[in-house]
């Protein structure tokens, strides 16, 4: 299962590797490739968040 999450106007997708035992995902929507990744869902949550800043700050 996919989840989403969004943040400013931005959405990203979650999913988690078994093997790794790690949360990952990447914006969606943008035509450049920004990943995030977290241990808990919280460490994902802040990761995107972080992801989504960095990609705004990036573009100005």
């Amino acid at each position: 299962m996919t989840e989403k999450l969004t943040y400013k106007g931005f959405t990203g997708c979650v999913h988690f590797c078994c093997i790794d035992k790690i949360f990952f995902g990447k914006i969606e929507g943008i035509n450049d490739l920004v990943t995030y990744e977290g241990q808990t869902l919280l460490e994902i949550i802040d990761s995107f968040k972080e992801a989504v800043y960095d990609y705004i700050y990036l573009l100005n």
